[in-house]
C-alpha cells in the first residue's frame, strides 16, 4: 500500500464496516485487473544491496521515476518513500527493505497489464543504468543476510518491526526478504465474493507452488522451494494465512469483518503521525481502548481501511481480492500472475468448473497443502494425487476462461498466451526454483551470484 488512508469519517456500528466491504461489489463490465509486483535493487557491480539514502540510492531511484513520471511523491516524515498517480491509476511504493513495487493502475485485460510492466521496468531501468542498479526478480533474497538488507524510513514498518518479533519466528524475514507478485480482483455481490474467495484460497497452495523461486538463503540453498511460502506459515498467525471461517457455506462480509476486529492492530495515524496500537484489537479500539492515549481516539473509516490494509490472510479481502500466494519472478510471470487468476475467476464457466474441482477440499486439505507446498513445490499431493497433475488441470480451466473471454491483442491472440510460463512448468515437471538449484548445481558452480545476472530486470 503506497499511501495509508485518511477518511475522518467516524463509525457508528459494525455494521458499517460490512458495508464498507460490499460496497467494492461491481457490474461485471466494470471488473479491473490490478497487478503488483516487487522487485529486489542491487548494485550491478558486486550484487549488493542498494541503501535508501546516497546519491545512487532507492531515494534517487524514487526521485528519478518522480521526474519522469509526474507522479505525486509521497512523503512519510519529510522522506520520499513512494510516488501516487494523481488519478488513482497506479503508484510505486517500497517495502521494508527496499523491495521496489509497482501497484498497477485497474486495467481491462492482460495485454494492458503486460504493457503496463513493461513499461514500467523500461523507464526504471532508464534511471538505474546511470547509478549502477539493477533489479532481480525472485521470491527471496538470494544472498544477503537481514543484518546487511537496508531498512526504509516508513513509519509503519517501524512498528511492524517491533512487533513481528513477539507474535513469530519469521517476520521480519517476511518484511525484508521476500517478494511477490499479486493481483487484485473485483466481485459483483456477497455471493460472488464468496465463491471467489473459496476457490483462490483453496488453489493459493498451487500458486504458491507454481511460481516457487526462492530455494536460496545467505548464499546457499535452503532445502525449500518456495522459502517465501515457508515464512508466511509463521510470520503472524493471527493476521496470516488460510481463514476457516471462509470456507463455511454462508461465509459472508460480516464473517471476514468479525474476524478482523480481533486482529491486533499495527497503528492509527492523526496529524500525520503513526502511534503505535499494536496492544490493542480494532474491536477494543471501537470500545474506547484508547481513550486517553491519543487525543482523537475516536475510530473512523480511514483507520478501518488501514486496519485492514494490515492483515495478510493468503486472499485478502477488501473491496476487491487480493490473491497473496504466488512468490516474485522474472517479468513474465507478472503476466502469467493475473492470467492464472482472470482466467479462474472472470469467467462464469472457468468459475464453475474450477468451484467443481476444489467442491471437496476441506480447510484442513487446504492447510496441508499450504504446509508442503514450501519444500515439495508440485510434487506434493492431495488425496493421493500430485499438485502436477492439479496444475495441469487448473491451468486448462485458467485457458479456458481466457479463451472464453476474447479479449484480444492486435495481433488477433486472446490472453491465454501469457499462461505459457506456466506451461513450461508442467511439461518440464520443473518449477523454476527447480531450475535454478540444477543451474547452481551445474553451471554456477555452487554460486547463487549467477542468479543476479540470469533472473535480473
Amino acid at each position: 500500500m503506497a499511501r495509508d488512508t485518511t477518511d475522518q469519517t467516524p463509525i457508528a456500528s459494525i455494521a458499517e464496516l460490512s458495508d464498507y466491504l460490499a460496497q467494492g461489489s461491481k457490474t461485471v463490465d466494470r471488473f479491473r485487473i490490478g497487478t503488483e509486483h516487487e522487485k529486489f535493487a542491487f548494485f550491478k557491480a558486486d550484487n549488493s544491496p542498494v541503501p535508501y539514502d546516497g546519491e545512487a540510492s532507492i531515494s534517487a531511484l524514487l526521485n528519478g521515476m518522480a521526474k519522469k513520471s509526474g507522479w505525486e511523491p509521497i512523503i512519510d516524515a519529510g522522506k520520499i518513500i513512494g510516488l501516487v498517480e494523481q488519478s488513482g491509476r497506479g503508484a510505486i511504493s517500497l517495502e521494508p527493505g527496499g523491495q521496489f513495487e509497482l501497484s498497477g493502475a485497474p486495467l481491462e485485460n492482460i495485454h494492458e497489464t503486460c504493457k503496463e510492466s513493461n513499461r514500467h521496468l523500461a523507464d526504471l531501468r532508464e534511471i538505474a543504468e546511470p547509478l549502477g542498479i539493477r533489479f532481480l526478480g525472485m521470491g527471496g533474497s538470494p544472498k544477503w543476510s537481514l543484518a546487511e538488507t537496508p531498512r526504509m524510513p516508513k513509519s509503519r514498518y517501524d512498528i511492524m518491526s517491533r512487533y513481528m518479533p513477539k507474535v513469530g519466528t519469521k517476520g521480519l524475514d517476511m518484511m525484508y526478504r521476500t517478494c511477490t507478485i499479486q493481483v487484485n480482483l473485483d466481485f459483483s455481490s456477497e455471493e460472488d465474493m464468496r465463491r471467489k474467495m473459496q476457490v483462490s484460497l483453496k488453489l493459493q497452495p498451487l500458486s504458491t507452488a507454481l511460481f516457487a523461486s526462492s530455494p536460496f538463503t545467505e548464499g546457499k540453498p535452503n532445502g525449500l522451494q518456495s522459502w517465501r511460502g515457508d515464512i508466511w506459515r509463521d510470520t503472524d498467525n493471527q493476521r496470516a494465512g488460510v481463514l476457516p471461517s471462509a470456507f463455511k457455506p454462508e461465509f459472508g462480509f460480516k464473517d471476514y469483518v468479525e474476524w478482523a476486529l480481533d486482529v491486533p492492530m499495527y497503528f492509527v495515524v492523526r496529524d500525520g503521525r503513526y502511534h503505535d496500537c499494536t496492544h490493542v484489537t480494532f474491536r477494543q479500539f471501537m470500545n474506547g481502548a484508547l481513550k486517553g492515549e491519543i487525543a482523537d481516539w475516536q475510530p473512523n473509516m480511514g483507520d478501518w481501511t488501514n486496519h485492514l490494509s494490515t492483515l495478510f490472510p493468503d486472499v485478502r479481502l477488501k473491496r476487491f481480492l487480493e490473491m497473496r500466494g504466488a512468490d516474485g519472478g522474472p517479468w513474465r510471470r507478472i503476466c502469467a500472475l493475473p492470467a492464472f487468476w482472470v482466467g479462474l475467476l472472470y469467467d462464469d464457466a472457468a468459475l464453475d468448473a474450477a468451484e467443481q474441482l476444489t467442491r471437496h477440499w476441506s480447510y484442513e486439505d487446504t492447510l496441508s497443502m499450504r504446509d508442503a507446498v514450501p519444500a515439495e513445490g508440485l510434487n506434493a499431493k492431495l488425496n493421493g494425487v500430485s499438485l502436477f497433475d492439479i496444475g495441469r488441470e487448473v491451468i486448462g480451466i485458467s485457458r479456458l476462461g481466457l479463451q472464453n473471454r476474447k479479449r484480444l491483442n492486435g495481433d488477433g491472440m486472446d490472453e491465454s498466451i501469457f499462461l505459457s510460463p506456466l506451461d513450461e512448468v508442467i511439461a518440464k515437471k520443473a518449477t523454476l526454483a527447480e531450475d535454478m538449484l540444477a543451474l547452481y548445481n551445474g553451471r554456477w558452480n555452487g554460486s547463487v551470484e549467477p542468479v543476479f545476472e540470469d533472473y535480473q530486470y
